[in-house]
């Protein structure tokens, strides 16, 4: 390829990344499933503006591969595996087995040898580490129960990578040297191979754990940050080099060295450093993917091709959904888990490529398990889409799961609905003052683990009027919603406001335009979640900067109050938007005014009352 043929395959995956990422997320579809289509756009079998030969672009996803795996590498720390080892071991080992084994046997049906269909197996039973991780993380799902079984399953993956490969070619009936000519061990038998590999991801293990430290520590030394980022790519192109003369791929070799810099105290600064490049780098790796998909098999068996795709993912759906259950996920938890994990991954490319070249799968094979691969990570995000919006608010809303609690309190004087992060902290400071509050939740799951730690939480839709009845709202002095749902919070604000009239209602807004909904839903008392946090946290930045105590307390109350009235005059115009930033600057300059003549009266005449006695202040 020459210099221009380069710089215009650059120019066009970059804009196809550009283009297609905003567009998706506007779409709600997620930024993969947007690389994914934009890939089969401007791919080979479509547009053709890329990998005309069809390798070209193989060649990007390997690269995509090789970088994503590393960043993945680098967070495999030894002491988070030991805190995950229950479900990476058991859940994650598993996964591989029992799907690997489903899938196998039915390769083996559709008349596979048998040594393909285990191959083929172990290749399908791998899901997308980076599809799974980058879609959880941008609907804030990767830290919740589901997630962490995700990432745990993901992370077992990954590292059977290691003996998958070590074990293919002692299936192989034979070599094929001409798809590994670069390799040391190609006419070696595949006892031998096996061990050669072994023994060099032991040299790097080893190699990486005494020589790691000292190296990154002479080059911090030199205080040049692009010689420390320097290093860190030698380390993964050399360990990537040794990994091809073995004769496994380079995106094990950056893996593994990815595991080896996890120790390294240096690690934070290297995910700072290649931070910025992780997303444009998945994004490529996600164009080349659906660029790579072979329209032609897919126009020439269509109902082959899709009966395929359906059924891999319905096997493991079915397997996974069974695993989670079978370690206790509750229903929402084991729908999000399985919707999320039923699709192939990028190292089914990696060892589908491998496995050819042992001559363990024929080139129809390949491309039909590369397809079928291909197919169900362009379908990944629209499963999660799915599980977020057809099945989970069927869980949340307790048509699967359970009937509303049965209420038996008398003399409610508050109601709280919701006990998340929020609720429960009004909730200990009413029982702190010896309030008594009757509490509503909606997730079976948060209520079971409260009432193991000795909260009475009730089961229910605090949006039901009946519901709110039974708690007690006829006679309640105040209803407190703190529900992690805005929309629900005004459903709630609406029944409240028309069966009980005279009841007080406190809610929890997301941000300012949540604000404005509620006021102008009839809320008197809106309290924004970050708020009073952040003015507090302001106060105490004043009082470190020097200002006087009593002047940053009234600095920060008189703020807080201006800010109030601001809001509520604000709250008619949510529609307006100019409006809106008319008044944001009205508000600002006039605020400006009244503490700047507030700094001057304080500092005429001091409250020394407000001061910490100290040395100096008894001495004068």
């Amino acid at each position: 390829m020459n210099p221009q043929d380069l710089l215009l395959g650059a120019f066009i995956y970059l804009a196809a990344a550009v283009v297609a990422a905003p567009v998706a997320t506007r779409l709600g579809l997620g930024s993969v499933l947007g690389y994914l289509v934009a890939g089969m756009v401007i791919g080979p079998s479509l547009l053709g503006l890329v990998g005309e030969e069809g390798e070209n672009v193989m060649h990007f996803a390997e690269f995509g591969v090789v970088v994503m795996l590393f960043l993945v590498g680098l967070e495999l720390q030894p002491s988070r595996l030991w805190e995950l080892r229950r479900p990476i071991i058991g859940l994650g080992g598993l996964q591989v087995v029992v799907t690997a084994l489903a899938l196998g046997g039915g390769a083996l049906a559709m008349g596979f040898g048998w040594k393909a269909a285990v191959a083929t197996g172990l290749i399908l039973a791998m899901s997308s580490t980076a599809i799974v991780l980058q879609s959880l993380n941008e609907r804030g799902l990767l830290k919740t129960s589901a997630g962490q079984s995700c990432f745990s399953v993901l992370l077992f993956q990954d590292i059977a990578v290691i003996p998958i490969l070590a074990l293919l070619p002692l299936l192989a009936a034979a070599q094929a040297h001409d798809t590994h000519d670069t390799s040391l061990i190609g006419d070696l038998p595949g006892w031998a191979q096996t061990l050669a590999v072994l023994a060099a991801v032991a040299v790097v293990v080893l190699a990486g754990r005494f020589l790691t430290r000292p190296l990154f520590r002479l080059v911090a030394n030199t205080r040049m940050r692009e010689v420390f980022v320097g290093l860190a790519l030698v380390m993964v192109v050399g360990i990537a080099l040794l990994m091809q003369l073995v004769g496994l791929s380079a995106a094990l070799g950056t893996f593994l060295a990815g595991v080896v810099l996890a120790e390294s105290e240096y690690r934070h600064e290297l995910e700072m450093d290649l931070e910025p490049f992780k997303g444009l780098l998945l994004a490529v790796f996600f164009i080349a993917v659906g660029a790579g998909i072979d329209f032609s098999l897919l126009l020439g068996q269509p109902l082959l091709v899709l009966g395929l795709v359906i059924g891999f993912i319905v096997v493991k759906l079915a397997v996974l959904f069974l695993l989670a259950r079978l370690f206790g996920m509750g229903m929402p938890d084991a729908s999000r888990f399985s919707f999320a994990l039923a699709q192939g991954g990028e190292f089914a490319f990696v060892l589908i490529s491998f496995a050819a070249g042992l001559a363990l799968l024929d080139p129809a094979q390949a491309g039909l398990l590369v397809a079928v691969v291909a197919l169900s990570m362009a379908m990944a995000p629209l499963l999660m889409i799915f599980d977020a919006r057809v099945l989970q608010p069927r869980f949340a809303s307790g048509g699967e799961t359970r009937d509303d609690d049965h209420i038996d309190e008398t003399g409610t004087r508050v109601i709280i609905a919701g006990h998340g992060r929020y609720g429960m902290t009004v909730g200990r400071l009413l029982q702190a003052s010896g309030i008594r509050a009757v509490v509503l939740d909606h997730d079976a799951e948060q209520i079971d683990a409260l009432r193991k730690f000795g909260y009475k939480v009730y089961y229910g839709d605090a949006s039901r009027a009946d519901l709110l009845e039974a708690a007690g709202a006829a006679e309640a002095r105040a209803l407190v919603i703190a529900v992690d749902d805005r929309e629900k919070a005004l459903e709630i604000v609406e029944t409240a406001r028309r069966h009980f009239p005279n009841l007080r209602i406190l809610a929890r807004a997301f941000d300012r335009v949540h604000a404005y909904k509620l006021l102008n839903a009839g809320v008197e008392d809106v309290h924004r979640e970050v708020f009073a946090s952040s003015v507090d946290m302001g106060e105490q930045l004043l009082v470190r900067l020097g200002l006087h105590p009593f002047e940053a307390r009234r600095a920060a109350q008189r703020f807080k109050a201006h800010d109030e009235t601001l809001i509520r005059r604000a709250a008619r115009h949510v529609d307006d938007t100019q409006r809106l930033i008319d008044l944001a600057r009205q508000g600002s300059e006039e605020i400006e005014r009244v503490l700047a003549t507030d700094m001057g009266g304080a500092a005429q005449s001091p409250d020394h009352g407000w001061e910490a006695p100290d040395a100096t202040r008894s001495e004068s």
